[in-house]
């Protein structure tokens, strides 16, 4: 462990960071439960990733379906489909995502 709690950087080992993990609607089914099965606090979880890791790494990670994937926003910022794989997170980053809405 390193000085502030997190990996140390080695060997074999990477820094991570932490960002905040954000899904609405239908996409809360694909939030992992607790140790006592239950759901996170509205519908958002602490997220430990490597740093540098891009937003489509972390939807990948949770096996989101693409095409349930609509809206994605980092910070409030709307984050293009074609821009995912490129857009790098930092520490403490707030990662939302929605599924398409259909409605009147």
């Amino acid at each position: 462990m390193g000085p502030e709690g997190g990996l140390s950087a080695g060997p074999g080992r990477l820094n991570t960071m932490q960002i905040t993990f954000k899904l609405h609607a239908t996409l809360t089914d694909f939030l992992p439960r607790d140790a006592d099965g239950r759901k996170p606090h509205y519908n958002q979880l602490q997220v430990e990733v490597p740093e540098g890791a891009d937003v489509q790494s972390v939807i990948d990670r949770f096996g989101l379906p693409a095409r349930q994937v609509h809206l994605v926003l980092v910070n409030g910022v709307y984050v293009a489909p074609s821009t995912r794989s490129s857009r790098r997170l930092s520490e403490g980053d707030a990662l939302a995502i929605w599924p398409p809405i259909a409605g009147g």
